[in-house]
């Protein structure tokens, strides 16, 4: 038989923890401040974290604000998409701009005026030999000069004796015949001074010329440019009569350059001459715009390649001959497609994104893409044809999304 007082323990106990467990319940003030509490906290906490999903996915702005910000909205079109194919290239000078400079006497270097580096017009002097042979020519030239004054003054005097029955007409047929002579002599002395680089200007002032200078030979560029190699020497000795001499300059105008485009087996026929063509770094940026000029009809033996050739303006200075580069090549027209400009497509958050107008802003939206051909960009998904899409402004409106983050997140 249990104990009275035992007994009596035990109920007090579970008085005691009843009365414990249900202290809300008789206390409905209490209770109820606690609900508040976790109420206010979660529905805060909520409330919070909407606020951030709003901010972090959508830009407010007034049609007049976009306006402002450059933002234009257009609807999404279908549209052929121009078939292309990417091959690679390398830029080359362009062989017709392409000269040397060497000497056309013999004879020893005495002036230097070029050197690699240099941009040059067509005509400067680069150089200046003393030739023993150009001296010679030039004395001949001179000589030829005075017996061709010396032949017409005779001439004259024959002619004067003839009208006075003087002289006999054999005579003046002589004189004529040795002025004919000493023309004949004289012109074929400028020729010869012409092939060396003599000008008709310098023969007129040869007979002015300083004492000294007759020797002189000048290299003069043939075309302006860059000198790229210079080989000439102060002091050294040349000679225009040896084939294997290197040029004494060599000169390159990069302004319009070469770009040859390694065409493969399965290319071939859909790479033709007049199709147009975009230029392209390693790294995607669009260096030129242009066309086919001519696909060479041989194959190289080492890469089994052909070659299609662009002619690409360079007067801006940006490419380098020696430089790769890719070639895309439009082949063809294929079928209409949901097109939108390369630029309305943004990441935003790993994902290939547009922007879509919303009642008051715009909010991105993650779209799948295609291909993309000269600035274009096939959509596969998440944008409809005649869906309204910001075409320009989207980089504007990603800087101004990032930015609202960035503030939300500094104020948390």
């Amino acid at each position: 038989m249990t104990p009275r007082p035992y007994i009596l323990a035990v109920f007090l106990s579970a008085f005691a923890l009843g009365a414990c467990g249900n202290d809300n319940d008789q206390n409905p003030a209490r209770a109820n401040a606690a609900s508040v509490d976790q109420e206010r906290t979660g529905g805060d906490q909520d409330h919070d974290d909407h606020g951030d999903a709003e901010s972090s996915d959508h830009v407010e702005l007034s049609p007049a604000e976009a306006a402002d910000a450059g933002i234009l909205v257009l609807r999404a079109q279908r549209a052929p998409m121009q078939q292309s194919v990417m091959l690679p290239a390398e830029l080359r000078f362009d062989a017709d701009r392409v000269a040397t400079a060497s000497p056309k006497v013999s004879g020893r270097i005495i002036r230097v005026s070029a050197t690699e580096g240099d941009i040059v017009t067509r005509g400067a002097t680069l150089a200046v030999l003393s030739s023993r042979e150009l001296a010679d020519l030039k004395a001949e030239y001179l000589t030829a000069t005075s017996a061709k004054d010396l032949a017409r003054q005779a001439l004259t005097r024959e002619e004067t004796l003839f009208a006075d029955r003087i002289t006999s007409e054999a005579d003046l047929q002589a004189a004529r015949a040795e002025l004919a002579a000493a023309r004949a002599n004289l012109s074929g002395i400028e020729n010869k001074l012409h092939a060396v680089g003599v000008s008709h200007k310098e023969l007129e002032a040869i007979s002015d010329a300083p004492d000294g200078t007759l020797a002189n030979a000048r290299v003069n560029a043939p075309i302006g440019g860059v000198i790229a190699r210079r080989t000439a020497t102060l002091g050294a000795t040349v000679s225009a009569d040896d084939p294997s001499a290197p040029a004494l300059f060599t000169i390159v105008d990069a302004s319009v350059l070469w770009a040859d485009i390694a065409v493969y087996k399965q290319s071939t026929g859909s790479v033709r001459q007049g199709a147009g063509v975009i230029l392209k770094s390693e790294t995607g940026v669009a260096l030129a715009e242009g066309e086919i000029a001519t696909v060479l009809p041989s194959i190289d033996e080492t890469s089994r390649t052909a070659t299609a050739r662009m002619i690409v303006d360079n007067s801006d200075d940006r490419m380098r001959p020696g430089q790769f580069v890719i070639a895309e090549i439009v082949t063809g027209t294929g079928d209409l497609r949901l097109l939108v400009p390369s630029a309305a497509v943004i990441t935003i958050e790993g994902r290939a994104s547009v922007f879509v107008p919303t009642d008051d802003g715009f909010e991105p939206r993650a779209v799948s893409t295609g291909a993309e051909v000269e600035g274009q960009v096939e959509i596969l998904s998440g944008l409809s044809e005649g869906e309204q899409y910001v075409s320009d402004g989207a980089f504007t409106l990603k800087a101004q999304l990032e930015k609202d983050a960035f503030g939300d997140d500094h104020d948390h």
